[in-house]
């Protein structure tokens, strides 16, 4: 009763318009979508058919086998999961994501649910890390802010500073081919902190997957230095074409 009451004169004293039908959001629980938006957004229940490996989405029914899209098949993380596509209301709290450091309890809910579709045990959380200077631009990491919402709930320790960006790279942009996105992360990690790496089964976290490149890098990197599983986990997934 006193959030409806909350909500109600949040809603006529600061409207907030939903940043993808410019409907009111009447609730503060959903964020910059409103709540019709964030029903039309595909959020990932666990019976679709996804690729078994990086996620990718096939279909609204589940196969009986475990399916593959192949397009994955030399990238160096163990499995990524996601908490839904990336569109609509999703897509409107990851981009608002990156300029206010808040998740709302919409995504936050999101967020858990894909949690529980981890098929490896975790011993360590690990944003993907931003470059020095889009660091100081933004003012913080929005995967780092992920990352601490995965480890409240999951009580894991996260390391954000045993991997760095070493190389300023284009932001990765959904219209980016494979070849392109590759090229702006070669090279672009190193691990500085081996020792806390070694043996660890770690939780990549960032906010998009979109072809997989940064976190296949970043994988890469981590196996190199002694690492174990690396499981990817993202607020969300590109439908690449």
């Amino acid at each position: 009763m006193l959030k409806a009451l909350q909500n109600s004169l949040l809603s006529l004293i600061y409207p907030q318009e939903c940043r993808v039908c410019s409907s009111n959001v009447d609730s503060r629980d959903d964020g910059v979508a409103c709540a019709a938006c964030w029903s039309d957004t595909r959020i990932f229940s666990g019976s679709e058919m996804l690729c078994a490996k990086c996620g990718s989405f096939f279909g609204v029914e589940a196969a009986p086998v475990s399916v593959f899209c192949h397009k994955c098949d030399e990238h160096h993380y163990d499995h990524a999961v996601a908490a839904g596509v990336y569109e609509k209301a999703l897509a409107a709290s990851i981009i608002h994501l990156k300029t206010a450091p808040v998740m709302p309890i919409r995504l936050n809910v999101a967020l858990r649910h894909a949690l529980q579709r981890i098929n490896s045990s975790v011993d360590l959380i690990i944003p993907i890390p931003l470059s020095k200077q889009r660091l100081l631009e933004r003012g913080f990491n929005q995967a780092g802010i992920i990352a601490a919402e995965i480890a409240r709930f999951i009580h894991i320790p996260i390391d954000a500073s045993s991997l760095v960006r070493k190389l300023h790279t284009p932001i990765h942009r959904i219209g980016m081919d494979q070849k392109a996105r590759e090229l702006t992360v070669r090279n672009a990690f190193e691990v500085v902190r081996p020792k806390l790496v070694q043996g660890k089964n770690i939780l990549l976290v960032d906010d998009v997957f979109t072809s997989g490149a940064t976190a296949s890098h970043c994988a890469k990197i981590l196996k190199k230095n002694g690492a174990g599983r690396v499981n990817v986990f993202t607020l969300a997934r590109a439908v690449m074409r």
